[in-house]
């Protein structure tokens, strides 16, 4: 398929990391983006940069998801891609000990809960109220395509690590329901793919010392650093153009495989 000036795109979580860098390659691309995230200030500020629409979202909120694309539709139109990349990640074991008193304690369900509501249930949400809406377009490639979807999995749906029970999770679901949905949608040419991104240098590794960065690079064979979110855009841009791809997770890593910690 094809992206233009008159395809409508919208990204998850796209004020920031993979997403911001999903939302700027279509942006350059002359698509009209909208970006969905929590994070207004940041949201406005890059939507305003870019020429976008920007969407205050909760991805897990019904209501908050039908306004949002109310918004985003009436000013791009009815959108033919959809790139999920909204997510939290948390460091919590199943059961541990305090260090200071001995403590015996439990993974707080509330917390698993939360990480499998956002990253899971999240953009099944997204992907089944963009699906809907891709239904009533005609197609526009040759085979019948009408859009696409791609959710954002990771490679610790099979590498998971420890404390990462949760997001393993998670993003285990995504990349296991994605044959099923794209079955599912196959017949309203509808294709869905889902990206298992390795250690890609996004917010959340800012946090992190120098040398935690350094060794984190350092697991990765080839090449030996961290991704850039930019080479996650230019395979969500990939995806996008090849119509064969469809049903699958991708992943995206430098031949890394996590270690237990």
């Amino acid at each position: 398929m094809k992206i233009d000036e008159t395809t409508g795109v919208i990204v998850t979580g796209g004020a920031s990391g993979l997403g911001e860098a999903t939302a700027r390659f279509f942006a350059a691309m002359g698509a009209k983006v909208a970006l969905f995230d929590m994070n207004a200030e940041r949201g406005d500020a890059l939507a305003s940069q870019l020429g976008c629409t920007f969407c205050e979202t909760n991805v897990t909120d019904e209501a908050s998801v039908d306004a949002a694309l109310e918004k985003a539709r009436a000013a791009n139109g009815q959108e033919r891609v959809l790139v999920n990349c909204a997510g939290i990640a948390i460091g919590t074991k199943t059961a541990s000990r305090k260090r200071d008193t001995g403590a015996i304690v439990p993974h707080p369900l509330s917390d698993f809960a939360r990480v499998i509501n956002i990253n899971l249930i999240g953009t099944f949400h997204m992907t089944a109220k963009s699906s809907a809406g891709m239904m009533t377009l005609d197609p526009i490639t040759d085979d019948g395509g009408r859009g696409v979807v791609i959710n954002t999995s990771s490679v610790a749906a099979t590498d998971g690590q420890m404390g990462q029970a949760a997001y393993a999770a998670s993003k285990a679901g995504v990349a296991g329901m994605t044959l099923p949905i794209a079955r599912d949608l196959a017949r309203e040419g509808i294709r869905v793919v889902a990206i298992q991104p390795g250690l890609f240098h996004t917010p959340m590794f800012d946090t992190l010392p120098e040398e935690a960065r350094v060794a984190l690079a350092a697991m990765t064979p080839f090449p030996s650093r961290l991704g850039n979110p930019a080479e996650f855009a230019s395979l969500v841009q990939h995806i996008v153009a090849n119509d064969m791809l469809n049903g699958e997770s991708i992943r995206l890593d430098g031949a890394v495989r996590l270690a237990p910690k």
